[in-house]
């Protein structure tokens, strides 16, 4: 009897050692896949298109039928490797509006933004790291209802940045990029547009800054935000101060995207983004009827706000 319960013991024992060392043995693999997954190409995207419409019948306040289209097309490749990162983003958004009897030939957006970020990792959370960011539009804009005299075109303006500096990246969802050394480019490749308007001066295609620029992103848009569930949320804010020329008068470029998901593909989306450009210098039109107001007002420098608001098909990929 004895024997027989020792026997039993050791089998016990041996298969409890069996299986711990399995159970180790899986969590070591399942860590190490883990580890893995972080490394290498991470790729994705949305396409988001937004629908909006105004229709009026016998309404006594006055107003306009209007139908407005919106799309905005994201996508990135961001690779990990050993102790070098590359994050890659482009951004397309465009946008028009059809009022009454009029076809679809209002802009409401037209942008298209890359960017491309190398990172060589220097200490815990921290980066030595390159930017490079290309902007510009695709079609013609208008000061409406001018629709004859471009106020702006396709590399005209663009801009193009290129900055050294360090990134501090403390988790997936947030980063900030701190570059003392930036070189700014301006360029209005199109003779039909004043090039006074962005900063250039009279008959030149191009011109350059040298100063610092600062570029923060929180982006959390896997709709798994506990304390905000089905909601995404990305906000990213550019800063660049010319050393040159007046450094405290800082432009700024803040982008904020908000989606909230109604089911799987329907989305409720707020796009909003600021601009203050020291260089750009913009009419005042007072009634909005394409003529600049001759109150004395010379074209100065403004705040710029640009608000989209719809309801409409999103994809993720």
């Amino acid at each position: 009897m004895k024997r027989k319960v020792i026997i039993l013991v050791a089998l016990i024992s041996i298969t409890s050692t069996m299986t711990l060392s399995q159970v180790t043995e899986g969590e070591k693999n399942l860590r190490a896949q883990s580890a893995d997954t972080t490394q290498g190409w991470k790729k994705g995207g949305v396409l988001v298109v937004n629908l909006a419409q105004t229709s009026l019948t016998n309404w006594a306040a006055g107003g306009q039928n209007s139908v407005a289209v919106n799309g905005i097309f994201s996508l990135f490749a961001n690779l990990k490797q050993g102790k070098s990162t590359w994050d890659n983003s482009l951004d397309i958004g465009y946008g028009l509006m059809k009022q009454e009897d009029d076809d679809f030939s209002r802009k409401t957006d037209d942008r298209i933004d890359f960017t491309s970020k190398y990172g060589r990792e220097a200490f815990k959370n921290f980066y030595y790291a390159a930017l490079l960011n290309f902007k510009t539009q695709m079609t013609a804009g208008y000061k409406y209802p001018d629709v004859d005299n471009p106020i702006s075109d396709l590399f005209a303006p663009a801009y193009l940045l290129i900055a050294l500096g360090m990134d501090y990246k403390p988790n997936p969802y947030f980063s900030a990029f701190i570059a003392p050394v930036t070189s700014k480019f301006t360029f209005v490749a199109n003779d039909q547009i004043n090039e006074t308007d962005f900063g250039l001066e009279p008959g030149k295609t191009a011109r350059g800054e040298i100063g610092g620029y600062v570029r923060a992103i929180f982006s959390k848009n896997d709709f798994k935000n506990e304390f905000m569930k089905n909601i995404s949320f990305t906000t990213k804010i550019d800063l660049f101060s010319n050393y040159a020329n007046n450094p405290q008068n800082i432009d700024v470029s803040w982008e904020t995207l908000v989606a909230m998901k109604v089911n799987k593909f329907i989305t409720v989306n707020l796009n909003t983004h600021l601009l203050y450009d020291d260089d750009i210098l913009i009419p005042l039109d007072r009634n909005d009827d394409g003529d600049y107001d001759d109150l004395g007002d010379l074209p100065g420098k403004r705040i710029q706000f640009k608000e989209i608001f719809g309801v409409g098909f999103s994809y993720k990929f």
